[in-house]
């Protein structure tokens, strides 16, 4: 009897830890069915009976009914859709592969869960969405035009094709960017080639232009020359007979005065002399009735 009273003892208090550990694992599961916890990358749906009673948009912990309300995550972070590439024709009548991405986020996640409800849906919509704003851009441009168009401007055309017809599905379409953008490998060597040939005409334009304006320039420069040269030297000429004549007033002046014109003849004749001495010989011989020699006999 003693002993049955020593065991009762110790199996009352292994059954009061049995029961605490069942109450912690009852309140641990109960935790865990009624918190919500929020990451800031994310939205969570509260559901009840699959309809979105409550949307928490914060990081943190929430409290939701257990067993009865069940929890969604959707992205809240910029996502990135890659389009498979696709066969465009330009204006003229091009074909062309066009290989782009998208960068899209949710903004309004209740008119995400109402209109497309998961990220597949979502995605499907944006495909055919931008493949359709692309078609339209590229199909109303030239081939040229889309080539020369790929640093920016082809990219916001799409994005303004596009406009505002994402956000009733509570979708934000931030980007629309091409990766490549060529020619279909079948026809890419023939029109290389023709773009090559038309590259080249262009340069022929314009090298002949070039050519055309050049000889304008130097026949116009030549005629300025030409004329610039004629009016120098009339002016030359001009100041050439004004100085002979201003010369000869001079000598006329100077030979009018008896005074004056004994200096001014022998001047002369030393200058007549000094022509005359040519040559290593420096002796100049003249003759008793030489008119030079009366000049030089006549001076005191």
């Amino acid at each position: 009897m003693e002993e049955n009273l020593e065991r009762y003892p110790k199996k009352s208090g292994a059954g009061k830890w049995i029961v605490i550990g069942i109450v912690a694992f009852v309140l641990f599961v109960l935790s865990q069915t009624c918190l919500v916890v929020t990451y800031q990358n994310e939205y969570k749906l509260v559901k009840q009976f699959g309809k979105v009673v409550n949307i928490v948009d914060q990081p943190g912990l929430s409290f939701k009914v257990p067993f009865v309300q069940t929890v969604d995550t959707l992205p809240k972070e910029m996502l990135v859709y890659d389009l498979q590439p696709s066969d465009v024709i330009t204006m003229d009548k091009k074909t062309m592969v066009c290989d782009s991405y998208v960068l899209w986020k949710i903004s309004d996640p209740q008119k995400f869960i109402q209109t497309l409800n998961s990220k597949m849906y979502a995605e499907d919509r944006i495909n055919t969405t931008v493949y359709n704003a692309m078609k339209n851009v590229i199909s109303s441009m030239e081939q040229t035009e889309v080539i020369s168009g790929r640093d920016g401007a082809l990219s916001e055309k799409i994005r303004g094709n596009i406009g505002t017809s994402m956000e009733q599905y509570g979708i934000d379409l931030i980007s629309v960017e091409t990766k490549h953008l060529d020619l279909p490998s079948d026809n890419k060597a023939a029109v290389y080639e023709r773009m090559i040939s038309e590259r080249n005409n262009i340069a022929a334009q314009y090298t002949a232009e070039g050519e055309a304006e050049a000889t304008k320039i130097r026949t116009q420069t030549d005629n300025e020359v030409a004329i610039s040269l004629s009016e120098a030297e009339a002016d030359a000429e001009k100041t050439v007979a004004e100085g002979e004549a201003e010369y000869m007033k001079i000598l006329s002046t100077a030979y009018g005065d008896e005074s004056r014109s004994e200096f001014y003849t022998f001047v002369r004749s030393l200058d007549a002399a000094k022509a005359s001495l040519v040559g290593k010989n420096k002796t100049v011989i003249l003759s008793e009735d030489s008119p030079m020699a009366d000049i030089f006999n006549s001076i005191q």
